[in-house]
């Protein structure tokens, strides 16, 4: 899990300006567009959404904005059509990349994929290239100081968690996909803040990177991040802590 938890890391730390929170506001809004489109615009019986809801929240995405994005979803305000689609790819040093995207234009968002790749020594692989290099996980992030290691095991172990890791300045619990809820409810039932709480890739199999490779990497990473169409990218990379601070990331 070191690639990906490094590459989420940095991310959070480039995170704070307003234009970084607006495009991840962005990217809450079309989620939940797509959920309440696909699913009904009820979370307590569509998951996609409640999920997407609660990404919103962890983005301080404002309510009225969420309520907003639910009722265009259900068609009440208009019809914003955005499909998924997946791109798997290669980075340097051979790096897998996963790429994510809600779009109304198939051609363009391609396209800007395939321009980003290239620019930084990446390339566009076909389905299933690399997938099999990842497994869907649920992710909950907790700040450190907000509760004891005893009590964050106890507790995730109780409501059916995997596995309880230190990460920086905040602990990891790790879940199934489906447990993900209830993990994330026996948590704040407990009054322990969940900074996020999300279904992603994890890495199976990382790849070691370094010098100019792991600097075109990040480069690689960021400029699809930036993409407005681009919701999620997954790689399994290994930077060493040293490297990155040489990086200065």
């Amino acid at each position: 899990m070191a690639g990906h938890s490094r590459w989420k890391n940095i991310k959070h730390r480039k995170a704070a300006s307003d234009a970084k929170r607006g495009k991840a506001w962005s990217k809450c809004v079309k989620a939940i567009i797509v959920a309440a489109k696909n699913g009904g615009q009820d979370p307590s019986a569509n998951l996609s959404l409640r999920y997407a809801i609660d990404e919103a929240r962890y983005e301080n995405v404002p309510r009225d904005t969420i309520e907003r994005a639910i009722k265009k979803g259900g068609g009440e305000l208009g019809d914003d059509h955005y499909e998924p689609v997946r791109y798997e790819a290669y980075g340097p040093g051979g790096a897998a990349i996963v790429i994510d995207a809600l779009t109304n234009n198939r051609t363009r968002t391609a396209a800007d994929v395939r321009l980003i790749l290239s620019k930084f020594g990446g390339n566009l692989g076909t389905t299933g290239c690399v997938s099999h290099c990842f497994e869907a996980r649920g992710l909950l992030t907790i700040p450190a100081g907000t509760a004891s290691e005893d009590q964050l095991l106890e507790l995730a172990a109780g409501a059916g968690a995997d596995d309880v890791a230190t990460e920086d300045d905040a602990w990891v619990i790790s879940t199934a996909p489906a447990s993900l809820h209830v993990v994330r409810t026996a948590l704040e039932a407990s009054a322990i803040k969940v900074e996020s709480a999300r279904i992603e890739l994890v890495p199976t199999v990382t790849v070691s990177t370094s010098g100019e490779q792991a600097q075109g990497l990040l480069k690689l990473l960021e400029s699809l991040e930036d993409n407005d169409d681009v919701q999620r990218v997954y790689a399994n990379f290994d930077i060493a802590e040293s490297e990155l601070d040489a990086l200065g990331a």
